[in-house]
């Protein structure tokens, strides 16, 4: 009775997997109609049923942050979800349909998929250029980024900033020269943007989205920190661990992965059995006999041992949460090319709006640690913790090769990036960057 039963088990379950697979266009569609009305409830709620404004200054900052939060997991969910449904309808055919009344799944009606679809596309294509609205020139020129500390004099409507640079595009040579000195067009230009009556909801709204991308700047910075550290840990100690404990037995699992951890271990119980000797000869206390001082030696070295198979263990469980770290790190990267836009932006307007002092010492800094003269020491203890964390051994020429050639490679692309970018972009920190480097 207990093979039937058996089978019976495995019968039900590879049907439930396969009403599962047959399920999947209809369970897509749905999520991502279920994300689709989701967006749509916001808009209703709280936009008046029209398309979620980002850059509304009805809410704080807090809850725009939300919204948008709330938005882009929304909009990759229906992207996500469309993708597979496509995909299964792509693979399904008439076979699978037969298959699907057999197990009793009905089909929803082509006029009901219709409707969600087309309802889908009214709601998702609004939000096209969601990427292009937060990553306007009006946020990322530096140029356009004003403090509320400034005077109203001083600050301009990216309107009119943008009015001023096309016109100074369109000037010639033969235009530079006027009947009436420049400073009294500036003048006139200055009080058309103070009384301009939008000059301060321009200003309002350009801090707003500054302050937006710095956000999202920090926040990605440390997710690309915290998720690959969060899943090591967590795949180390819910899946890989128990995963190695059960397949291999703690007491017979190998001491030693290479030989350098056998001679540190032999190095180890080595000091220990000079320092039995030495204490046992300088100490006021009775003098210990050669069987108690065997005795204590055994219990060290048993100690040894279970400390260096602890240490090759955690090594191989190292290797596969690294893998689960990087898997983590690169799906991060992959979901967040927003995010990525933004950073850097964030990192351009950060670095280029530095003074050329600032510049110069952080090139100087940066190429001192990482190809100057004294890198080659951090390169040779950063390598060998790598190997150790695997439990490798330290391949001492391909410690030196990496030295040779790696540096070298750096120093050539961080001189590249000088001559090619920071040279066009800001000559004065390079003519600073080679000052001080003399």
């Amino acid at each position: 009775m207990r093979i039937p039963i058996f089978s019976q088990k495995i019968y039900n379950s590879l049907l439930s997997a396969y009403r599962w697979y047959l399920l999947t266009p209809e369970r897509s569609l749905e999520a991502a109609y279920q994300a689709a009305l989701h967006i749509k409830s916001i808009e209703d709620d709280f936009f008046n049923g029209n398309k979620i404004d980002l850059n509304s200054t009805i809410y704080s900052n807090s809850v725009m942050d939300y919204f948008e939060s709330d938005l882009r997991q929304k909009l990759t969910t229906v992207r996500m979800r469309l993708t597979e449904f496509r995909a299964s309808r792509f693979f399904s055919n008439e076979s699978h349909t037969r298959a699907a009344q057999k197990t009793g799944i009905e089909y929803p009606s082509a006029s009901l998929i219709l409707e969600k679809l087309q309802f889908i596309d009214q709601v998702v294509c609004k939000y096209h250029n969601l990427d292009q609205q937060i990553n306007s020139p009006s946020v990322v020129n530096p140029a356009h980024i004003v403090t509320l500390d400034q005077p109203t004099s001083a600050t301009a409507s990216p309107r009119l900033l943008k009015g001023n640079a096309q016109n100074k595009k369109q000037r010639g040579k033969s235009n530079t020269m006027g009947i009436l000195p420049r400073s009294i067009f500036n003048t006139i230009g200055r009080l058309q943007v103070e009384l301009d009556p939008n000059a301060e909801e321009d200003v309002v709204q350009n801090f707003r989205q500054t302050q937006r991308r710095t956000i999202i700047s920090i926040r990605f910075i440390l997710l690309l920190i915290i998720v690959p550290l969060l899943t090591h840990q967590l795949s180390k100690v819910l899946i890989i661990s128990p995963v190695i404990n059960h397949f291999i037995n703690p007491e017979t699992a190998p001491i030693f992965l290479n030989s350098e951890m056998e001679e540190d271990a032999l190095l180890e119980l080595q000091r220990f059995e000079e320092k039995i000797k030495f204490e046992n000869l300088i100490s006021s206390a009775p003098p210990l006999s050669a069987e108690e001082m065997e005795i204590q030696t055994e219990d060290k070295a048993r100690e040894i041992a279970e400390q260096f198979r602890r240490q090759s263990a955690n090594a191989i469980k190292n290797v596969f949460a690294d893998i689960f770290s990087v898997g983590a790190f690169i799906y991060l990267l992959m979901i967040s090319k927003p995010s990525i836009m933004v950073l850097k932006d964030f990192f351009d307007h950060i670095v280029y709006g530095l003074s050329d002092s600032a510049k110069a010492f952080i090139i100087i800094l940066f190429t001192d640690v990482f190809v100057g003269f004294h890198s080659p020491h951090g390169w040779e203890v950063i390598l060998e913790g790598v190997s150790r964390h695997w439990g490798l051994p330290a391949n001492r020429d391909f410690i030196f090769l990496f030295i040779a050639t790696f540096p070298v490679i750096l120093d050539t692309i961080f001189k590249y990036w000088i001559f090619r970018y920071l040279n066009r972009i800001s000559p004065s920190a390079v003519a600073t960057y080679r000052n001080m480097n003399e």
